[in-house]
Formats: structure tokens, C-alpha cells, sequence
């Protein structure tokens, strides 16, 4: 039993002692974990990055399991980053590191990091390192001279030393709404902005303002990463690789220029602004790619070309161009080229040719061509020439064109002229075009004209032309053709006659319709119906319509029939005449005519002439003198009636036909009214003549008319009443009238006694006798002359009634004064050396008292014509007289006369 207790006890011991044992170990291992933790804590920094190493304490090895470190960066204290390493079982020994960059650069206040080490629930002390800012005795501003992306955001720190007061951040070129600060620390101030911008100069100024007014900043860099594209390879010289490519700036040219690297060589091939760079390959007929890498301070951009080089051969311009054989209408090239491989080569070349503006180019073939001839030159004149050449298989660039070379032919004979014709008053002139100087080739020493019949062609005229005229007026019989040939004459010698045919002057020939045309773009646009007689094609000449010109041409080819016409001379508002003829082997045929303006223009006011108007009932006609083409500078379609009443109302009337001369307003009002009339054409109306006048009533016309007629009736009444009455007492009023009148016989006395005179000798008809006034002879001044032996002229009076044949007493009444008529001379009168002149009888007489004195008798004038009406008589408004030849008195007379006047009745018949 006692055996038994103690066995029982040994073994309870044994457990305690194991139980005891154990906690001991445990106890043991709990401690070392709880002691593992970080150990040669270094903090460093690059830029804005801050890096942090650390060892793991040697108890950290007692770890089975995931050892967790905890990270925090305070930014001035604050807690700004937390982070989290975890180090695995197999990584427990080694040499840790982390890093984290900051957003503000580290000068701009302290940076500390703070680490320890977690286990389970358990947990080290915090260990700790810092990265003071700077401190300065100035403002500064950082980060400074750094580059940035466009895009990005970037916050920047205004350092202030102790007692400075901050006044605001902001950055130029941007929007200072934008810029809001941030107090990072007593010294510190952060401004945070989003870059949407590269900077338009070198650099963008980042600006710290304090107060008072004091500036202090640093330039940021804005820009891109490297933007190229379009790479392609080629080679020019078949043992070399050259590439290019297209670049855009970065806005980085200075500080950090983009470098380019070729085929992944270290070696930098071109540097920005640069975009081509070439190296030293093989070249061989197979595909490749080409790789191109671009990089600066904000990235890298790579790019490729896959390419066989046999097939992009891009030749170097043909070197030393010289004309080596230069002729009067040719040229021989010649080159050589400084890529020995080019003369293996079928190659492609092109001579470009420039010549006073003009540039032709001209195509070449050959394996390894090195030289080209040029034909169909001017002579005497300046060239200019280009080369470029290609491989002819596998085309891929044209070369650069070569150095240009210039040389100049030898001259030659003129070309031939181009010769015209004009007909202007009745004379035919020839005329031709100035030769250019690349048709003259040499200065124009004279011209030679010559002309025959169509009929005599051996029967040549010709003549000479100063070489400063260019036509020649002929006048030549238009009954018939002639043959015109011109010929310029240089140096080198006459140019191949140019001919043309004068046709004959045949209406037939020359009568076509003429059609209207208008001009757009300063110039006409021609077209015409194909001519079958037209075998050398067509001619176009135009010349102004009105006036005389000279006359201007073109000639087409015969597979035209259109043309554009244009002229210097061309101005708008001016009529042309445009003809086409057909130019054949004899004289050209008139084929069609028209007639234009190049461009309308409206017509000036004021263009009717001999404008008047007229009322008729209750319409008002205006009128006006045709329109002469002078005047027109716009054809006209037709006219406009504008009438404007007091109302100011307006009504027109119209009509489309522009040979019109009147226009008329109809079913007016009574009123005044302005009349407008206007010109319509396709440029607007134009031309306004405007004229007044006032409608009256139509009742006052008709009463006007009325009386006007019952006046015309009531003397034609009376007209008819006194001619039905003469005619029923014709014969009491001839009786009245013409009274028989007897033979008068005239006596005078004198110292040799009286003598009678009888004149019977006229017979006179009924109608023709008539009372004869008396004439008397007074004494008293000589009448025109004439007077009598006793210095006393005769007068004679009518015949009293009852007392014919009786003497004629002398006496001495005053004269009695008479209007007179003449009266030829009666063959059965008695002759008489005087010229007889009676008066009318018709008149009454004007007797003069007796007192009157003998001045008072009419005057007598010699030679005073008589005229008679159509009755036989005709009153005179003067008095006239007649007068005797003076004689010698006859001793055998018994009276003696020096005058003698006497009245005769006029006969009606002759």
C-alpha cells in the first residue's frame, strides 16, 4: 500500500515537472516575438519620392507566420500616407524598402515616416525618421525648373522665412479665378493647379506675391511627350537606310529636345527640330522593319516601317547640267550622277523647260540616262532647265530637281503672220497681228505686202510697211477677188507668205441674220453650227457696233465650233459685232453675226428724246423719238408707264416691244398727273423721262367743239344767202357796179390854141368800163421833173358826166391824190412815149381842198410795178403816178403840152 502511494506520487510528480516544463518553453517564445521589430531605419528622398529602408531585428527569426509593417508619412506633422509591408517567413533577414512620392516637393516642409512591425494582436513601438524642408532666408518657390505633362496636376509651395506675410500664388498664362492656396504651415503655402496648358515661351512662371509687394517665383516646364508619326524608311544611295518622319513641337525645344534613335542603336541619330536620320545598312531585296525611337524628359514614343529598300529608292538629282550643242530650234542636256549604282539603273528623267513664265516638261528613258535633246525650240530665245530622275520599276519618289541652266537659241526667219481683213469706207484693209517676240525671232526690219486678181495672178502688186504698221488700206475693185499675201522680213531673212482671199462684193455673200448676245465673265461665249466648207476652221473677229474701229480676231481650228472671245479692249455698257466666218480655200464666207454687250449697264436718265404727251378722251398718250443705239447700253426689252396722280398713287402700263415709240395710260381721272416713262432691260429699268400735265374734263372739250362747229355753220349759211342773192341780181349789180363808161377826149390850151385827143383806139369790154376819176393839172413844183412850157405839170380830172369831148381848160384845183394801179400796155391804144399808170377805180378819191398847197399832190415815181388779182384789180397802198418823156414843143401844135396824163379803164383781157 505504501509501495502503491508511492508510485502514485512519483508519477504525479513527473506530470507536474512536464506540465512545468512546457509553460517554460511557451513563456519563452511568446516573449521573443513580442521583442521582433525594425532596425537601421534609413530615410532618403529623389525628386519628390522619399525611400525608406529598414532591417528586421534578430528575435524577428522566432517568426513562423506573415510579419506585418505598418507605414505613416506625416507631411508637417500630419498624417498624410498610410501603407502596409508584409514580410514572409523566408524574407525575415533581409534588408526591407519602401518608397511613396510625395505631392509636394520635400523642400517645401518636413516629410517623417513612421514604421513598426505587427504580429497577430501584437505589435512593436513606432520607429521614426524625418526629412526637414528647407529653410531659407528668402521666399522660394518649389519644385523649380521641373518638367510637366499637359494634363497633369501639379501643386507648388511658397516657402516663407519667419515674419514674412504671404500674399497669393498663382501661375501666368492662366486664370488667377482658379488659383485657390492651401496653409501647409507657419511658413509654408501650397497652390495645387490642373496643367491644361504648354507653356507658350519657354517657360510658365509660377509667382509668389507677398505683402508688402514683393515677387518671388520658379519656371515650370509644360509640355508633351514626344508626337511623332508618318515614319517611313527609303534609301538613296543603295547602302544606307534613311528614314523620316513628321514632328510635332512638344514645347519643350530647349531644356529637353526630343532624341531619336534608329534601329535600337544607343547612339543618337537626330535630335529635335530635326525629322529625318540615316545608317549604314545592307541593302537586299527582302522586307524589314525599321524602327525609330523618340524620347525626352516627359516620355517615350516608339515607332516602325516594314519595308524592302530595292523598291523605295528615292535618287539623288542629277549633278553638273550643261547644253552642250545649242541650235536654233534644239538643244542637247548632259549630266552625270554621283551614285556610281545609278548608271545600273533603267531610270525615268524630266526636263522641265521655262521660258518667260511658261513651264513644259518633257520625259526621258534610258539605264543609267545622262543626257536628253529638246526639240521644237524657239529661236532667239532664253530657256531655263531643270532635271529630277526615278527608277523606272518599282516607282517610288521623284528626285529633288537638279540646279537650273539657262541658254538661249540662235535666231531663225520670222513665223508667218496672221493676216486679217476689214472693209471701212469702201477701202479693204489688211491687217495682221504684232509678232511676238517668240514669233519674230529677231527684229522685224519691214513688212511686204503684195496683191493681184484672183484672175492675173501673175500680175503681182506690192509695197513696202514700216515695221511699226500692221495693216495696209487697198482700193481695190470689189467686182471682182483678190489674192493678199504679207510677208515679215528680219535679219535671217522673210518669213513664209500668209495669204488671205478678198471676196468680191456680193450682197448674197455677206447677208445673214444677226442675233443678240450678252457677254458674262468679261468675255463671250461663242458657238456656231459646223460648216462643211470650212476646211482650214473658223474665223471670229468683233469690233464695237457704232463708230469705226479696228478690228479684232480669232481663228479656231476646224473640229470647234465654239469659242470664248475676251479683250483688253472689252468694256461693259458698249455694243460689239461678232461674226464668224468659215475660212476656206478661196475667201472666207460669212457663216453668222451677232450683237451684244460684254456686260449691261443701266441707261442714264433722261434717255427719250422729243418726250411730249396728248389727252385723248380719258387716256393720255405719251410719245418719243426712237431710241438710238448710241444711247442704249443695254438692249431693251420693252417700256414702263408710270403715271403718279396728286394722291400719290401709281399706276403703270407696259409693253414688250422695244421698237415702241408711245405708250398710253388709259381710263384716267380728271387731275394732274406726273408720267414716268422707264426702260426696261435685263440690268433693271432705266433711262426715266418724266413729263406733268392735267386732264380736263371732257364737257369743256365738247362745248369748245360745239361752238367751233355752230360757228363754222353759221358762216357757211351766210356764205351760201349771199351768193344764192348776188347770183339772182347779178345783172342790177354789174350795172352798179360797171357803168358804161365813154370815150374820154382831152383838150388843153396854150398860146397856140387846143387841141383835141381822142382815144378811141381801145375797146374795152362791158366788164372793164368803169367811172374815171379826174385829173387835174395844177401848177406848182415839177412832178419827178417833168413840167410844161409854163412851168406847170399837168393833172387831169375825170370827165364830168354830160360834158365829154369837151376842152380841157386850164385851171389850177388843188390836186386830188389817188391810189393807183398800173396798166399794161393795150394794142389798141394810141402809142405814147410814157409809161401809163392808173389807179384803181374801185377807191374812193381823196379830194384836197383848194387852199392846199401844190406839194400836197403825189409825188410821181418812175418804174413802180403794177400787180393784178385775180379780177383785173388790185389795190395799192401807196399812190402812184405816171410820167411823160420830155419833148420839144411843136411850133404846128395847137396846143402845146411838155406832159400829158390820162386815166384809162384797165381791160380784164389782154
Amino acid at each position: 500500500m505504501v509501495l502503491v502511494k508511492g508510485i502514485m506520487m512519483i508519477l504525479w510528480l513527473l506530470l507536474v515537472s512536464l506540465f512545468c516544463k512546457s509553460t517554460q518553453d511557451g513563456n519563452g517564445q511568446e516573449s521573443g516575438v513580442l521583442h521582433c521589430g525594425s532596425q537601421n531605419l534609413k530615410l532618403t528622398s529623389s525628386g519628390q519620392m522619399i525611400l525608406l529602408t529598414w532591417e528586421d531585428k534578430p528575435l524577428c527569426s522566432a517568426v513562423q507566420d506573415v510579419l506585418i509593417y505598418e507605414l505613416e508619412v506625416l507631411i508637417a506633422d500630419n498624417k498624410e500616407h498610410y501603407d502596409e509591408v508584409a514580410v514572409t517567413p523566408d524574407q525575415i533577414g533581409s534588408t526591407h524598402s519602401w518608397n511613396w512620392t510625395s505631392y509636394l516637393a520635400l523642400e517645401c516642409t518636413s516629410h517623417s515616416v513612421r514604421l513598426r512591425s505587427r504580429y497577430k494582436n501584437h505589435t512593436s513601438p513606432w520607429n521614426q525618421k524625418t526629412l526637414p524642408g528647407l529653410e531659407t532666408s528668402r521666399a522660394e518657390v518649389y519644385p523649380k525648373d521641373k518638367y510637366f505633362k499637359v494634363g497633369s496636376t501639379v501643386t507648388f509651395c511658397c516657402v516663407l522665412p519667419a515674419g514674412v506675410v504671404f500674399g497669393k500664388m498663382y501661375l501666368s498664362e492662366y486664370s488667377s479665378a482658379d488659383m485657390n492656396t492651401t496653409r501647409i504651415s507657419n511658413q509654408t503655402y501650397a497652390l495645387t493647379v490642373h496643367l491644361n496648358q504648354a507653356s507658350k515661351y519657354s517657360c510658365t512662371d509660377v509667382i509668389c506675391e507677398l505683402n508688402p509687394y514683393v515677387v518671388y517665383g520658379a519656371c515650370a516646364f509644360i509640355g508633351y511627350p514626344p508626337i511623332v508619326t508618318d515614319l517611313q524608311c527609303e534609301t538613296r544611295d543603295l547602302q544606307s537606310v534613311e528614314c523620316h518622319w513628321t514632328y510635332k513641337d512638344s514645347s519643350l525645344p530647349f531644356k529637353s529636345p526630343t532624341e531619336y534613335h534608329l534601329l535600337e542603336s544607343p547612339s543618337i541619330c537626330a535630335k529635335s527640330p530635326e525629322t529625318s536620320c540615316s545608317q549604314k545598312v545592307r541593302v537586299d531585296a527582302r522586307k524589314r522593319n525599321w524602327t525609330l525611337t523618340a524620347s525626352n524628359s516627359l516620355g517615350e514614343v516608339k515607332l516602325s516601317d516594314t519595308a524592302d529598300l530595292t523598291k523605295r529608292v528615292h535618287m539623288y538629282p542629277p549633278e553638273g547640267v550643261t547644253a552642250s550643242s545649242v541650235n536654233a530650234r534644239n538643244v542637247s542636256l548632259e549630266w552625270k550622277w554621283t551614285v556610281q549604282q545609278y548608271y545600273n539603273l533603267s531610270l525615268i528623267c524630266q526636263v522641265k523647260i521655262s521660258n518667260h513664265g511658261e513651264n513644259t516638261i518633257s520625259e526621258h528613258f534610258g539605264v543609267g540616262l545622262n543626257f536628253a535633246v529638246l526639240n521644237d525650240l524657239i529661236p532667239n530665245w532664253t530657256y531655263n532647265v531643270e532635271i529630277r530622275c526615278r527608277t523606272a520599276q518599282h516607282f517610288w519618289k521623284w528626285s529633288t530637281w537638279s540646279t537650273n541652266v539657262n541658254f538661249h537659241t540662235k535666231g531663225d526667219v520670222p513665223d508667218v503672220l496672221d493676216v486679217w481683213m476689214q472693209v471701212m469706207d469702201n477701202q479693204i484693209i489688211t491687217i495682221w497681228k504684232v509678232p511676238l517676240a517668240n514669233q519674230s525671232h529677231g527684229h522685224i526690219k519691214d513688212y511686204e505686202v503684195t496683191w493681184t486678181k484672183t484672175t492675173e495672178r501673175e500680175r503681182r502688186n506690192r509695197t513696202k510697211v514700216a515695221p511699226n504698221n500692221y495693216s495696209l488700206a487697198l482700193s481695190l475693185d470689189t467686182t471682182v477677188e483678190h489674192i493678199v499675201t504679207v510677208t515679215a522680213r528680219n535679219i535671217n531673212g522673210s518669213s513664209s507668205p500668209s495669204t488671205i482671199t478678198i471676196p468680191s462684193s456680193n450682197p448674197d455673200r455677206t447677208r445673214v441674220n444677226t442675233s443678240l448676245i450678252i457677254g458674262s465673265n468679261g468675255s463671250f461665249n461663242l458657238s456656231w453650227s459646223a460648216s462643211p466648207t470650212a476646211s482650214c476652221g473658223y474665223i471670229v473677229d468683233w469690233c464695237p457696233t457704232l463708230g469705226k474701229c479696228t478690228v479684232e480676231w480669232l481663228k479656231v481650228p476646224p473640229n470647234q465650233t465654239n469659242a470664248s472671245i475676251f479683250s483688253k479692249n472689252f468694256k461693259d455698257g458698249l455694243r460689239y459685232t461678232l461674226s464668224v466666218y468659215a475660212c476656206t480655200q478661196g475667201a472666207p464666207v460669212l457663216l453668222q453675226r451677232s450683237e451684244g454687250y460684254v456686260g449691261e449697264k443701266k441707261i442714264q436718265d433722261g434717255l427719250f428724246k422729243s418726250f411730249k404727251g396728248q389727252q385723248q378722251d380719258w387716256d393720255y398718250e405719251v410719245s418719243w423719238e426712237p431710241i438710238s443705239l448710241r444711247e442704249q447700253t443695254a438692249f431693251i426689252q420693252g417700256y414702263v408707264l408710270y403715271c403718279l396722280d396728286y394722291n400719290k398713287k401709281d399706276i403703270n402700263f407696259s409693253t414688250d416691244n422695244p421698237e415702241a415709240t408711245s405708250l398710253t395710260a388709259r381710263n384716267l381721272k380728271i387731275g394732274s398727273y406726273k408720267f414716268t416713262v422707264k426702260a426696261r432691260t435685263a440690268v433693271g429699268e432705266c433711262g426715266a423721262t418724266s413729263i406733268t400735265a392735267t386732264l380736263n374734263s371732257l364737257t369743256d372739250d365738247l362745248n369748245l367743239i360745239k361752238t367751233v362747229f355752230i360757228s363754222l355753220a353759221t358762216v357757211l349759211g351766210l356764205l351760201s344767202l349771199i351768193t344764192i342773192v348776188c347770183y339772182r341780181h347779178w345783172t342790177c349789180i354789174k350795172e352798179t357796179v360797171y357803168p358804161p363808161i365813154p370815150k374820154p377826149v382831152l383838150t388843153s390850151t396854150g398860146e397856140h390854141g387846143c387841141r383835141h385827143f381822142q382815144v378811141d383806139q381801145c375797146h374795152y369790154s362791158e366788164a372793164d368800163i368803169m367811172d374815171v376819176p379826174e385829173l387835174y393839172c395844177s401848177a406848182g413844183a415839177p412832178i419827178n421833173g417833168l413840167v410844161s412850157q409854163e412851168n406847170m405839170p399837168f393833172v387831169f380830172s375825170q370827165t364830168p358826166k354830160d360834158y365829154y369831148n369837151q376842152p380841157l381848160k386850164k385851171c389850177t384845183p388843188p390836186p386830188l391824190t389817188l391810189p393807183s394801179m398800173a396798166i399794161p400796155s393795150q394794142s389798141g391804144l394810141p402809142s405814147s412815149s410814157f409809161r401809163r399808170e392808173f389807179p384803181n377805180a374801185s377807191y374812193n378819191l381823196i379830194m384836197q381842198p383848194g387852199n392846199q398847197q401844190s406839194n400836197l399832190c403825189p409825188e410821181l415815181q418812175e418804174g413802180t410795178s403794177l400787180e393784178r388779182s385775180s379780177d383785173g384789180y388790185q389795190p395799192h397802198d401807196h399812190t402812184e403816178t405816171f410820167t411823160t418823156n420830155q419833148t420839144e414843143e411843136d411850133p404846128d401844135s395847137p396846143m402845146s403840152c411838155v406832159s400829158t396824163y390820162i386815166l384809162l379803164p384797165q381791160s380784164s383781157s389782154r
